[in-house]
């Protein structure tokens, strides 16, 4: 399954979020910030980047269901269903 471009830009962009929640957890760590601090920046990160995992993953179900493709196989999208949880 392709994923089209401009159906992907909110994902794209969370993705840019959470690159940048990264770089600051790094900084973070390098200045020897709050642990408190540190948590909850990195806890952000992770909560974004399983969101746009999500919402890839409900896209291509999407086309496969639209497609109708017979090689669309259940188990393979559950399979990357899991993979996120």
């Amino acid at each position: 399954m392709e994923l089209e471009a401009d159906t992907m830009k909110p994902v794209i962009n969370r993705l840019k979020r959470a690159q940048g929640q990264l770089n600051a957890v790094i900084r973070m760590l390098e200045e020897g910030s709050d642990c408190r601090a540190v948590v909850t920046q990195l806890s952000a990160a992770s909560k974004a980047i399983d969101r746009a995992g999500f919402s890839i993953i409900a896209t291509g179900l999407e086309q496969c269901l639209k497609s109708e493709d017979p090689t669309a196989d259940r188990a393979d999208m559950e399979k990357l269903f899991l993979s996120l949880a």
